[in-house]
């Protein structure tokens, strides 16, 4: 957990955080056991009050970038201000489940899913 563990730090010192969940989703997709390619973050910060969600994503993406440039193939960012935390019922969406995309997929080296 040493990517995951990475993630919650940084973005942890570079957010005031009132909610931080950073969950490894690798599992529900076509990677080798134990691996930490791809996450859901959901945050919660006075930092994205009045901040459109594009602003707030290139904010993410310029405090992982690191982790972005290397092992991170996929992140779903969820990011709220403190009142839009609140009027979500406090939960952000369920992650669809892997619509495959691996090299050893049949269904994507046959050209079925072009």
């Amino acid at each position: 957990m040493k990517i995951q563990n990475a993630i919650e730090e940084k973005l942890s010192r570079a957010f005031a955080v009132s909610h931080l969940q950073v969950e490894n989703e690798s599992h529900k997709h076509s990677v080798p056991p134990n691996s930490e390619t791809h996450f859901k973050v959901t945050l919660v910060s006075a930092d994205f009050d009045g901040q459109m969600k594009v602003k707030r994503h290139q904010a993410i993406y310029k405090v992982l970038a690191d982790e972005l440039a290397g092992e991170v193939h996929a992140l779903a960012l969820h990011l709220y201000s403190p009142q839009e935390w609140v009027d979500s019922g406090q939960s952000a969406p369920e992650s669809p489940n892997c619509m495959g995309g691996s090299k050893k997929d049949p269904a994507m080296t046959s050209g079925e899913n072009q």
